[in-house]
């Protein structure tokens, strides 16, 4: 795949590059070494102080990120300035938070003084997608860079610009030469770096192939690995839920960014006595939604981010119905733009237990089931290989519960849409992956937990 800027609401080839050679790959690989060797021994609070420059930088420029952003891979602008936002919210969670996280633990034993420390590995190499370029950054970012490790990025081939801009920040903020660079480069690389003794350990978020590939790689060099992969979340509606908030927040849920996103609401999966109405009011709403430039405010989704996912989002849609789903509003693409712009679109009647019901649906369509009841529910939520998130909605403590305990999902959330905040843990089970990014769990990911025992 070329390394380019095409913007996805006109087809428009913006800007391309070369990939780096494998002499200019050797080279940043040793500056790392070398930035890794000084940088370790830096303190806490220049971390901090670095990061929270970063912060500052992403909020005073909010708005010239958040337009690269939607010119390269098409996300309505006010989604974008909201992603650089929360960038700087998890700088700034991260400076305040890391020393703590990372503190020497005092553990009572038979010597004199035992305790856990916490030390920084190396070169961490991040693979990245171009869904959300800047938040999927920084929340490896962040955490990565306060423990001490250094950075690498390998960034989704068609947000290049968004990939040197993040390194321009940092380099800015302050971090020292080498502790955060860019790798323009394609995948077929990933494996050669992984092999590399100078690459200690490996995060991606992607496709399932993406993650297995990775994870062998990884595998042969005995080196660890965070994967959070794709998910096809469940947003479950009861009898006793408040209806209006559930339909409301199941749009937002399922157009999170043009409806591309791993832990976006993919399968609505309503209880009958309620399914008429919750499906009118779900059309209604999908049928208001407005369609075009991602620049203009008013724009509640924009284009699909390129047009091979355009093309396999149909295919999905077709393979639906010819599996016996209907459709109730959209199902083509919009050909009255050059962009790659799907409509809204809500499928039910898929057969439960037909292959397609079990897929990701990655863009703005909506598979709606009717259950009988909670049980019904909480097995059709579980029969995916997925297991990343759950939205689930209820006034029954009894059935709050249940649906806490028995999805099975690295989140469920109550009467909410499912979102990743810098303080929680952000994972998830089965073929959505393993680890966990953010809040303590994720600083620790990357560090090497040293007990010490002292006489």
């Amino acid at each position: 795949m070329a390394i380019a800027t095409i913007n996805p609401a006109n087809g428009e080839t913006i800007k391309t590059f070369e990939p780096l050679k494998d002499g200019e790959i050797a080279a940043k690989l040793d500056l790392a070494q070398q930035a890794f060797e000084k940088y370790r021994k830096t303190s806490f609070s220049e971390r901090s102080h670095w990061l929270q420059q970063a912060a500052t930088i992403l909020e005073q420029e909010k708005a010239d990120f958040a337009q690269l952003m939607t010119m390269e891979m098409g996300k309505p602008f006010k989604a974008a300035i909201a992603e650089v936002e929360k960038c700087a919210l998890v700088c700034r969670y991260y400076a305040e938070y890391a020393p703590g996280f990372l503190a020497d633990v005092t553990i009572k034993t038979d010597a004199n003084h035992s305790f856990v420390r916490y030390q920084p590995l190396g070169a961490i190499l991040a693979i990245m997608p171009w869904n959300f370029p800047f938040w999927q950054v920084f929340r490896f970012v962040a955490p990565t860079l306060m423990a001490g490790n250094v950075g690498l990025l390998k960034h989704a081939s068609n947000v290049p610009q968004c990939a040197l801009a993040i390194e321009n920040i940092l380099s800015r903020a302050g971090f020292p030469v080498g502790v955060f660079q860019t790798l323009l480069i394609g995948a077929a690389k990933i494996a050669d770096l992984m092999a590399d003794e100078r690459v200690k350990a490996a995060t991606l978020t992607g496709s399932e192939p993406a993650g297995a590939s990775l994870a062998s790689a990884a595998g042969k060099q005995i080196k660890k690995t965070v994967l959070e992969l794709g998910g096809s979340d469940p947003f479950i509606v009861l009898a006793s839920a408040d209806l209006e908030a559930a339909v409301t927040n199941a749009v937002t849920a399922r157009m999170l960014n043009n409806g591309q996103s791993c832990i976006a609401a993919k399968r609505f999966i309503v209880e009958e006595t309620i399914a008429d109405k919750f499906e009118k009011l779900l059309l209604d709403k999908f049928q208001s939604l407005k369609v075009g430039d991602p620049m203009e405010p008013d724009t509640d989704l924009g284009p699909l981010a390129t047009p091979d996912i355009l093309q396999d989002l149909h295919q999905q849609v077709n393979t639906a119905v010819k599996s016996g789903g209907k459709i109730l509003t959209g199902g083509s693409p919009l050909t009255h733009s050059p962009g790659n712009f799907y409509p809204p679109t809500i499928i039910v009647d898929i057969p439960v237990d037909s292959q397609i019901a079990k897929e990701e649906f990655f863009g703005p369509v909506a598979l709606l089931f009717r259950v009988r009841d909670i049980d019904a529910a909480i097995k059709l939520a579980n029969d995916i290989p997925f297991g990343l998130g759950a939205s689930a909605w209820t006034t029954n403590e009894e059935e709050k519960d249940r649906l806490i305990q028995e999805i099975e999902a690295g989140a469920v959330f109550i009467n909410s849409m499912v979102k990743s905040d810098p303080r929680l843990p952000f994972g998830g089970i089965k073929r959505s992956g393993y680890g966990r990014e953010l809040s303590i769990q994720g600083i620790h990911e990357f560090v090497n937990v040293k007990t010490v025992w002292v006489r």
